[in-house]
């Protein structure tokens, strides 16, 4: 059945874009490498037929909306930063509770176009590049709820990670608040049942003690099916908004 994007979330670095985004677009794509030989004539039929296999692979994202400036969580602030840099983002098409379907890349920004015309609603539109796997796979933790304490996530049930794949992961830090130096320390846990009696770490993310977002890329086959968010928060009267997303690229 289709759909009608309605409640996508789109975050880049340690910025939620969603208030100020109105259309997103990812695409991966493989280099066609054309391998025909002599033996692909095939005499039954007096015909040869192209063979091709895959060659580099690679991922772009284009993502435009409403132009707005003043504070580090606004499009302009954080564009204009980053471009020439890499950093991560996360995509979720159908909203952004923990399960939901996420796209994840680490990406290089390498436009950013800006306003318009007298008397429209100025515009905004960038593009990004990989430079990691586009990975589909889940959110771990949603942006909306805080947190003030150590502590991990809900398990979610995704698929293990094939030979020759790995796991594609983003943390984006949203906002900090507290004294005493307030840090979050994410990992990614991966266990074989939905209790987590024997989780295994398979990403750990840099200490945060200011907004701002991370990828990471860990290879390797594993057969857990099962993942969650775990963080250890210090500082006096800390609160984190964070997302943590995680894929698994072939």
């Amino acid at each position: 059945m289709a759909e009608i994007l309605k409640d996508v979330r789109l975050f880049n670095g340690g910025v939620d874009l969603t208030g100020r985004t109105n259309k997103v677009e990812p695409q991966a794509e493989a280099e066609e490498r054309d391998v025909t030989t002599f033996g692909s004539y095939d005499p039954a039929t007096d015909k040869v037929w192209k063979e091709v296999m895959a060659g580099t692979k690679s991922a772009k994202l284009t993502a435009s909306g409403f132009w707005e400036a003043g504070d580090p969580s606004k499009v302009d602030d954080a564009l204009w930063a980053a471009l020439g840099g890499v950093g991560a983002w996360t995509a979720c098409p159908r909203g952004a509770a923990v399960g939901d379907t996420a796209y994840v890349m680490a990406a290089m920004q390498g436009q950013y176009q800006l306003l318009g015309g007298q008397g429209e609603v100025a515009p905004w539109a960038a593009a990004w590049s990989s430079t990691s796997p586009l990975a589909r796979g889940v959110l771990l933790h949603p942006p909306g709820l805080a947190r003030t304490a150590t502590g991990s996530g809900t398990s979610v049930l995704h698929v293990a990670v094939p030979a020759g794949g790995e796991l594609v992961a983003a943390l984006h830090v949203l906002s900090v608040a507290g004294t005493g130096s307030p840090s979050l320390a994410v990992k990614i846990q991966s266990d074989d049942a939905a209790g987590f009696a024997s989780p295994t770490d398979r990403v750990t993310f840099t200490t945060a003690t200011a907004a701002g977002g991370e990828a990471r890329r860990v290879g390797g086959a594993n057969t857990d099916t099962y993942y969650r968010a775990s963080w250890t928060i210090t500082g006096t009267g800390p609160s984190f908004l964070f997302v943590v997303s995680l894929g698994v690229s072939a």
